[in-house]
């Protein structure tokens, strides 16, 4: 059985400080479902190593997409 990966989870603020972009761009792609994202109560986490993917140009579908 393969294992699967625990994906990298971190808050807004912290994926701007780490990538240098700025936290209202950041939630935009979050409400804009551009990016794989999880809202906990009013707080959103987004996937750090889909996030880089997007920055890289390389496609992303998030389970929003596909309703």
């Amino acid at each position: 059985m393969e294992a699967s990966k625990i994906p990298h989870m971190i808050t807004i603020s912290k994926a701007a400080e780490l990538t240098g972009v700025s936290y209202s761009y950041i939630r935009n792609l979050c409400l804009t479902r551009q990016i794989v994202f999880v809202k906990t109560g009013c707080k959103y986490l987004v996937n750090l190593e889909k996030l880089v993917e997007f920055f890289n140009g390389e496609q992303c579908e998030t389970l929003s997409n596909k309703e």
